[in-house]
């Protein structure tokens, strides 16, 4: 995977797991989708909202862009 099939989304991290992040990108939670681990680089946050990083596939299956 080359850094242009990365792309980066500033939003609300709701919950988090061992495996999981539940994310939305415009805070609110019913919009939320839940996103693995495996797949995202979560930057600092501050009170839940950060940067994360993921690949465009993912971003685009979970309708996030």
């Amino acid at each position: 995977m080359t850094r242009s099939d990365i792309i980066d989304l500033r939003g609300q991290i709701h919950t988090r797991t061992d495996r999981a992040i539940l994310f939305s990108d415009d805070g609110d939670k019913e919009s939320a989708v839940w996103l693995p681990l495996a797949h995202v680089e979560v930057g600092q946050l501050h009170r839940g909202v950060g940067e994360i990083s993921l690949p465009e596939w993912l971003a685009v299956d979970r309708g996030l862009v």
